[in-house]
């Protein structure tokens, strides 16, 4: 905290000394500035402090002391001067805020620097001093709450300080640096390939720097009509590349998304309004105003440059956004909306289920060999992976893999809930959701226990005894009992389920983004040796699978390495996955035999599959629900009118949650 002295007007204004070295202005213009935001009211200042902002309060006292005392105001303008003269002021209107190169992580080490790094005011950059000089946030507010009478008076001390400066043109090279800057930018091969080539017919930014030197020309020459026509046509081409910058996203699913593109588009967009922002100076009859709302944007832009969460909130939004979509895609298979479609769902999950009752007797086969923690982890997520694909590959399904696929697709249902008609079509859908999930986990329970059980019953035919034995029975009874961790680990195993759902869509993601899918059809060595009619084919099978083995395998490596990895630091964290879990007390149960149904052990197991299934189910919708919201940017605003509506629908017709209506 500064001292006492430090706020001492007085010492200040006896500071300024316009023949000082760079850096010692530099210095006194810092703590004037400090001094107008952090320094106390006087008891001689005829102010009232709650009427303005402090600093307002603090600005209108020093032009008072500085009108009664022309020796302090001479050399607090000589100052003034003396820094326009020597700072660069073309950086301040022309990069502050834009990265010096389009790529994402160069930028995340820029804003590292600038948070952890102290700054310097020996530089002759007003763009690098700008930061020192308005280092808080809330500078944006009190320049902006400036009123008109004020900003005359601060006008005057200005242009006493500068009256024979051409103070525009450091904003007109600021402006012709701009445009050069978005001319290469639309020109660059990855953002052209994505815009509309609709948008791009009249070649907007090959005219763009024509356009801004017949601007400056004729802002020079002083005609006033040729400059209208100027700026209108200017503007025009600026819309036009902003239009043509904006429909990047829109061609996403044909080219992909990455955040090195995104980031380029926003750089792209924002420069185009710094470009508008800065137009609107020049051409201003009484430009105070305009430049007052300038500097004040440039505050704002200054502490966004520090953010690294704004970076990758803003720049991760809409890869997230192409994720979920990607996952509502496919989850809209998954929702069953008729008797049909649910008796398929069942018919689908017991193929998965029996599919998982194999899964897990390997599992205990894979249990009995001695690996290490390591291999032993990687062999189970190989097993639980060859499963999940093969059950992809036959079109049968798993109902814990539903909710982070149907969750982005329910996202996108919420946008239609404003009028009434639209909120009983959302209730339709969650209550075909959980009807569909319902059905799923049905189909796979009532697959994994016979088969399971059939597998024990062979076993004991065959070879007078269970493929797994007692001892296994015994550890799976107590692990999964009811008092133990097992809730804590179903809803763990939840996340998982989510984070398989957001590699599918970045592996899709990256699949179209360089075009693997055009490559596999199209390269000539591929072609020589499969044949150009395999090579299509085999084009479109990975364009149409890819995204379904990307989260088949990552969810089964994740469900047998992440728990010997988490080990590894000491946390003993297991999944708990209900249809695996369910074979496991199956298999205890031909294990044991009828008497496990005497055990007080087996019963607490009961509930445990339960909670299991419901957390497993819940955690990962609700994360994928969170991130399509978010990556949408959706607001439920009335959430009691969604909950209500549910509410009614679920006491008028339960049935509808559960089973399909009626033919």
């Amino acid at each position: 905290m500064a001292s006492q002295g430090a706020w001492d007007l007085t010492a200040l204004l006896n500071a300024a000394d316009p023949s000082a070295a760079l850096p010692l202005r530099n210095l006194w213009l810092a703590r004037l500035l400090e001094w107008l935001r952090h320094a106390p009211l006087e008891k001689s200042e005829p102010l009232e402090r709650g009427a303005r902002p402090l600093p307002l309060s603090r600005l209108i006292h020093l032009l008072n002391v500085l009108e009664r005392h022309p020796d302090h105001a001479a050399n607090v303008t000589g100052v003034l001067a003396g820094a326009w003269r020597d700072l660069d002021a073309v950086g301040l209107f022309a990069d502050v805020g834009f990265a010096s190169r389009m790529a994402m992580w160069s930028e995340v080490g820029h804003r590292l620097r600038l948070r952890l790094l102290p700054g310097t005011v020996e530089t002759k950059d007003l763009g690098e001093l700008f930061g020192l000089l308005f280092p808080d946030a809330e500078d944006e507010a009190w320049l902006r709450a400036m009123d008109d009478k004020l900003l005359q008076r601060l006008s005057a001390l200005f242009v006493g300080a500068l009256p024979d400066v051409d103070w525009r043109a450091a904003l007109v090279d600021a402006l012709t640096m701009l445009v050069s800057a978005i001319r290469a930018a639309g020109f660059s091969g990855p953002l052209r390939q994505r815009m509309g080539p609709e948008l791009l017919a009249n070649n907007p930014f090959g005219q763009l720097s024509r356009a801004a030197e017949d601007l400056i020309d004729t802002l020079k020459r002083g005609d006033a009509a040729e400059l209208r026509r100027a700026l209108q046509y200017l503007r025009a081409l600026l819309d036009a590349c902003h239009a043509a910058a904006a429909s990047v996203p829109e061609h996403l699913e044909a080219w992909g998304v990455s955040v090195d593109i995104m980031f380029e588009v926003e750089q792209l967009l924002e420069r185009a309004a710094r470009a508008e922002a800065l137009l609107d100076v020049l051409v201003a009859e009484q430009p105070a105003r305009e430049l007052l709302q300038l500097l004040a944007g440039l505050v704002r832009v200054v502490h966004e440059r520090r953010s690294l969460r704004t970076l990758f909130a803003r720049h991760y939004a809409l890869l997230a956004r192409k994720v979920a979509e990607r996952s509502a895609q496919t989850g809209e298979h998954y929702i069953t909306r008729n008797a049909a479609d649910y008796r398929d769902m069942l018919w689908r999950a017991a193929g998965g289920g029996a599919m998982i009752g194999g899964t897990t007797l390997i599992k205990f086969a894979l249990a009995a060999m001695t690996f290490s923690a390591f291999w032993a982890g990687f062999a189970a997520g190989v097993n639980y992976s060859l499963c999940f694909v093969l059950i992809h590959l036959l079109h049968w399904t798993v109902a814990t893999k539903q909710p982070a696929m149907t969750a982005p697709a329910m996202a996108h249902k919420l946008r239609d809930i404003t009028s009434e008609e639209g909120l009983e079509g959302f209730v339709d859908e969650v209550a075909n959701l959980l009807r569909s999930q319902f059905a799923g986990i049905v189909g796979n329970l009532i697959a994994v226990i016979p088969v399971v059980l059939g597998v024990q019953l062979l076993a004991w035919l065959a070879f007078g005894g269970p493929a797994v034995g007692p001892k296994e029975a015994d550890y799976v009874l107590h692990s999964l009992n009811l008092l133990g961790p097992s809730v804590f680990f179903a809803a763990f195993t939840g996340v998982l389920l989510f984070l398989s759902s957001l590699i599918a869509g970045w592996v899709e993601n990256w699949f179209v983004f360089y075009r693997l899918d055009s490559a596999i059809a199209w390269n000539p060595r591929l072609i020589a040796r499969l044949g150009a009619a395999r090579a299509q084919r085999w084009s479109s099978w990975w364009r149409a699978n890819i995204s379904g083995l990307a989260a088949n395998t990552s969810l089964g490596l994740m469900l047998g390495l992440v728990p010997v990895v988490l080990a590894f630091f000491g946390l003993p964290i297991e999944v708990r996955h209900v249809t695996l879990s369910t074979g496991q007390l199956a298999a205890a149960v031909g294990a044991l035999g009828v008497e496990i149904f005497k055990q007080p052990a087996f019963w607490w197991c009961v509930p445990t599959i339960v909670l299991i299934g419901i957390l497993n189910l819940g955690v990962s919708f609700a994360l994928a629900f969170l991130v399509a919201l978010r990556a949408r940017g959706i607001q439920v605003a009335d959430r009691a009118r969604l909950r209500s509506a549910i509410w009614r629908r679920l006491r008028s017709q339960p049935r509808s949650f559960v089973l399909p209506p009626k033919e």
